[in-house]
């Protein structure tokens, strides 16, 4: 990394929490982010095994409010927004006209009329101003909190555990938030996350982050970087924005289609149905695979006879390659054998149902 791009890059509040730690530290999304601090197997196995935390700042915020917030975000998003409570978190796509991805959120309902919406880092900037500009015929607000928040996800089966110890109450279930305070500073604690375990995602002011962030560290959690962060969902098979999603691909294809209510007549919501209701379409499906013997795949990897590997990586826990790629649909079957050309190498690949890892494996 060159000097001017260290001065491009931003840093969230807990950067020199992270040098501090000995982070390996490169770009990402536009931002310096640590990919690991001890070795991404290690840091892995400590999620899988116990308790993990991650900076996770670079994400964005988007915040809709107003008489008609519900009505203004069910618009832009292709979940069925009536359906969240007050407390409650919904899984969504920002999708274009033609029914194509924009970006996978996460959306929370703060109360009867405020929603917080996260983003993708990569994307924050064009989702906001896609939100901004679409669904101004409904009387809501739509503005951008990212400033206003650090973000720490909190993962692994001790997870819980670690953070109700420093709570002042009863952490939210899965897919659910509420405000709590812990380590003594006020926050949003979510019961998502990214990585195929349980756990918290806590959203708090920026400049209370790196107390918590030790208050953590102190409790016994392992700081994780993002590269550990990319292997435990792909273990899980959770897709990420600019691989397995894009504007090349609709929901469907991407596996997505129960994310998606077409009824609520969302943004690219007839071009989906279309997609849906056709059996000859998609005519290529994302789907999960491990590979047979040696060799790790990577994105970019052309599948024999049509596909490509949109993420790969070598799997702590089934030590093995592993991937996701776009396949023909007639290939998509679990148990279908796959050849990937892996830097000039072929190798033997099989179409595996999701998750890729599981507890009891």
């Amino acid at each position: 990394m060159t000097e001017t791009d260290t001065e491009t890059l931003r840093r969230t509040p807990l950067y020199a929490a992270h040098v501090a730690a000995g982070a390996k530290l490169l770009p990402f999304a536009g931002w310096e982010m640590p990919i690991q601090y001890v070795g991404i197997r290690e840091e892995h196995l400590a999620v899988r095994n116990d308790v993990g935390i991650f900076d996770v700042s670079h994400m964005g915020q988007v915040q809709c409010s107003g008489p008609q917030a519900l009505e203004r975000l069910q618009r832009l998003v292709s979940g069925d927004v009536r359906r969240l409570s007050t407390g409650g978190a919904q899984y969504g796509l920002l999708c274009n006209e033609q029914g194509r991805v924009l970006d996978d959120l996460i959306t929370y309902r703060l109360g009867e009329s405020c929603f917080l919406t996260v983003t993708n880092a990569s994307n924050h900037a064009r989702d906001l101003a896609w939100m901004q500009s679409h669904g101004g015929e409904f009387d809501a607000d739509v503005r951008d909190r990212q400033a206003d928040f650090a973000m720490i996800a909190v993962q692994g089966p001790r997870a819980r555990a670690l953070v109700q110890e420093l709570a002042d109450g009863a952490l939210p279930p899965r897919q659910h938030c509420c405000e709590r305070s812990v380590a003594g500073v006020p926050m949003l604690v979510c019961g998502t996350g990214y990585t195929g375990e349980d756990g918290v995602e806590l959203l708090l002011a920026p400049d209370r982050a790196s107390a918590v962030w030790a208050a953590l560290l102190e409790a016994g959690a392992r700081p994780v970087g993002l590269g550990a962060r990319d292997t435990l969902r792909l273990e899980a098979c959770f897709p990420l924005y600019g691989n397995d999603l894009d504007e090349n691909h609709d929901p469907i294809a991407a596996g997505l289609g129960w994310a998606c209510a077409e009824e609520t007549g969302f943004i690219g919501a007839d071009a989906i149905s279309k997609v849906r209701s056709d059996p000859a379409l998609p005519e290529l499906k994302l789907v999960p695979f491990v590979i047979d013997g040696p060799g790790i795949p990577r994105q970019g990897n052309p599948v024999i006879a049509g596909g490509e590997v949109t993420s790969g990586t070598y799997s702590p826990c089934l030590e093995r390659g592993i991937g996701m790629a776009y396949v023909a649909a007639d290939r998509a079957q679990p148990g279908t054998r796959l050849q990937i050309d892996v830097r000039g190498t072929l190798r033997e690949a099989v179409v595996e149902t999701k998750p890729l890892y599981r507890k009891d494996q």
